[in-house]
Formats: structure tokens, sequence, C-alpha cells
């Protein structure tokens, strides 16, 4: 289990954490949410003790000793050598040598879909592939806690699937495994739980449902030329060039709008069930969209 209390930091004038409360349990894939700039990358480094400096404390494990591998945002491998090179000289930071650093370098680059580049230069790997090698180099030990800072970001679709196979393999393991993210889509079908962090702070945790079903409403989405008598009364919100339309009971007002439109003679070009998702769960706290800013 990790426990954070109180955790603050500031870069001169600016606070870049506030007053952090987390606690993360052992064996789940935890996802801390939030914008770039809004302090992840910065808590990240401070629970893998890259910062030294903060205010607060942190338990990890009861204080027992633990073994933790680290993915930052920025890609940390030496491009002029090959990639089974870089991951031989993470292994032997980590202590690693002989046959057992030969076989978790065999795994890993199987697990990372890299065996034929394996002896490559790194500086002949695209994007995704030198991410996906990356985060081969903090597992290269096998860590009990794993944490991957954006992971996914500007990867193509091979490397993000690789990326998330290995992530469930993780979790099969029973790694308690901290993912930050802005994309939600990949929080709801990777995590365990999660925490939404705007401008330094915690503003909401818990495990998934219980946040869908604490501040998301069901309903339904149309769009078209809609005459305002038809949505008149309804709790609505504008979104795409449509309305969704907030209700309890949304298979009813599905089929209540749909006889509408045919007794009308309209036809929306778009009339479907809105299932809720964690970014409206955001905007609902924040009253904001997930930008792309500068990480901090």
């Amino acid at each position: 289990m990790i426990e954070l209390k109180n955790v603050s930091k500031k870069y001169g004038s600016i606070s870049a954490l506030k007053n952090i409360n987390l606690t993360i349990p052992s064996g789940v894939c935890f996802g801390l949410v939030g914008p770039n700039g809004a302090g992840k990358s910065t808590l990240m480094k401070i629970l893998a003790n890259i910062i030294k400096e903060y205010e607060g404390k942190i338990n990890i494990n009861s204080n027992k000793t633990f073994s933790m591998g680290y993915t930052p945002q920025d890609i940390c491998l030496e491009e002029t050598i090959t990639a089974s090179a870089n991951l031989k000289f993470y292994g032997m930071v980590y202590g690693l040598k002989g046959k057992k650093l030969s076989e978790r370098q065999e795994i890993i680059f199987k697990d990372m879909g890299l065996t034929e580049r394996k002896t490559s230069k790194v500086k002949t790997y695209s994007g995704g592939m030198k991410r996906r090698l990356n985060i081969g180099c903090a597992l290269i030990h096998e860590p009990e806690i794993v944490i991957l800072d954006e992971p996914t970001v500007g990867v193509d679709p091979q490397s993000r699937r690789h990326i998330f196979e290995l992530i469930k393999k993780l979790k099969k393991q029973g790694k308690t495994i901290i993912y930050t993210s802005h994309y939600m889509e990949e929080i709801e079908s990777l995590c365990d739980q999660v925490a939404f962090i705007d401008k330094g702070e915690i503003i909401e945790q818990g495990t998934i449902n219980e946040l869908l079903h604490r501040y998301s409403q069901p309903g339904i989405y149309i769009k078209g030329d809609i005459p305002e008598l038809l949505l008149q009364g309804e709790s609505k919100v504008e979104k795409d060039g449509g309305w969704v339309i907030q209700t309890d009971t949304p298979l009813e007002t599905l089929a209540k709008f749909a006889n509408q439109c045919t007794k009308k003679e309209i036809v929306p070009s778009q009339l479907s069930l809105v299932q809720p998702r964690l970014e409206d769960v955001f905007f609902t706290l924040t009253g904001t969209e997930l930008r792309d800013n500068q990480s901090a």
C-alpha cells in the first residue's frame, strides 16, 4: 500500500502540488487523471524518489523493502547503441547479471514485440518502439511497483496495443501499477481505481464505477434539425452540435423522442443512448475539458 499525506511541492512561487492525500492499495492499477500541467509528473517523480525535496509524508509498503520501476514521460535511452545494450545497462544498474539478466532481456523483448529488433541501434527505432523499450528498461528487474507516466503519448496503434497487453499481464502478476494519463479511454480500460488531479490538487478519487455512479447521469443524444419545441422542458446539455438529454430512464426517453420525430416527420442525424464516461465526470467536477498544455 502507498499512502501520501499532505504532499506539497513548490517551484519558486508556483505550487505544483497542494496537500495531496492518496491511498493506493497493493495489487491494483491506479489511474491518475488530469490535463497536462496538472501536477501528475511531479507527483510521479516524488514517488520515484527523483524529487527529494517536498512537504508531507509518503509511506510505501509500511516502509518495508520494495522494488520500483519508473518510466518517465521523456524517453531515457542511449540511441547510439543497441536496444539489447540499453536493456543490459539498466539490468546491471538494478543488480542483474549473467543468466538471469539474459533471461529477463528475452522476456522483455518478447513482451514489447521487439525481439526481431533487439540488436538494432535505438536511433533506427520508431517513436513507438522507443517508448516500448523505455518501458521495458523499467521492468527488467521485475519491480513490485510500476510507475508509468503518460506511456502512450505519441505512439502508434501497434505500440499502444503492446503496452496495453503488458499492463494487463502485470495486473495478473499482482503488481501495483500507477498509470498517469489524460486519455480517459485508457484509464477506463486499464485501471481499477482513479484519482482526478487538476491545478495541483486531488479533486476526487474512487473506483471508476463509484465515480460514474456518483457524478454522471445516463441519457440520450440527439442531433440534427431539431425544433426547440421538441426539447422544451428537458434537462439538456449542448454537445458537439447536438443535445444530451439527461434522464434516469434513457430507454423510455429514447423511445419517446423516436416517436415524436416520426410523428413530426423529423429525421435526426443522430439519436442514440449516452453511456456515462469518466471525461463527463471530470467536466462536472472542474467545468473544463482535458487540455494539452505543458507537463508539470
